[in-house]
């Protein structure tokens, strides 16, 4: 069947999540309108897409990526972390996929999105914070997008407090905004903070928050509805 065929005939267009993990990244899409399959190496018994397969990521976008009408990508940060900086860490022991990656996507010829920590090697990151849409953590991740997207601007709070060293990050310690890192938060304040109820902990911890990746997605839904032939 077609694209044009299949989007005439209302299938939602299908979105393909690589590094999905539990699904922060995927429920985001989910919420802007797509069907979303996500691809992860480990087993992800809380993931919360539509299809869920087991296996390579990279082996699977070249294989499958012409099936999707958009791709996005989250591999993995610790090479490009700032932690990655500490003596006790060695950063060649974690991979850097970003421009292996990045060249597979554009081969696609798909829309795509790469999502990734503050420092990672991006062409033109749109920077996102939870203080874009209004939630309780600020968590700055990039994405960098093709085609290219507008930042939807935010007004930054006043007086925010995070309660992030030597104090635990809690609403009940104070905190306007929690730090969802390492072992210093409670569950319950993470999902709240972050609009996630289904994690556990360890993967609040490395999740992104779905609000990123909605405004992201109805983007591209506004693109795949409209797009240019100029």
């Amino acid at each position: 069947m077609s694209d044009l065929i299949r989007l005439a005939q209302s299938e939602k267009p299908r979105l393909l999540d690589l590094f999905c993990s539990a699904g922060g990244c995927t429920r985001g899409y989910q919420n802007a309108g797509f069907h979303v399959t996500g691809v992860d190496i480990e087993a992800q018994p809380r993931y919360v897409g539509d299809v869920f397969i087991q296996g390579d990521a990279l082996d699977y976008l070249a294989q499958h990526g012409h099936e999707y009408d958009a791709i996005s990508a989250s591999p993995p940060c610790q090479g490009y972390s700032v932690t990655a900086a500490l003596p006790n860490v060695n950063a060649e022991d974690y991979p850097k996929l970003i421009p292996q990656l990045r060249e597979m996507l554009m081969a696609s010829g798909k829309p795509y999105v790469i999502e990734n920590v503050p420092g990672a090697p991006m062409i033109n990151p749109l920077k996102l914070n939870g203080h874009h849409f209004g939630l309780r953590v600020i968590r700055e991740r990039w994405f960098e997008t093709n085609p290219w997207l507008m930042s939807p601007g935010y007004v930054k709070p006043k007086n925010i407090v995070t309660h992030s060293y030597r104090t635990y990050s809690s609403f009940d310690n104070g905190a306007t905004h929690i730090t969802v890192a390492g072992h210093n938060f409670k569950t319950a304040d993470a999902k709240k903070a972050m609009g996630i109820d289904w994690m556990n902990r360890d993967e609040l911890a490395e999740a992104i928050p779905p609000a990123y990746t909605e405004y992201i997605g109805r983007c591209l839904m506004e693109l795949i509805a409209h797009p240019c032939t100029t």
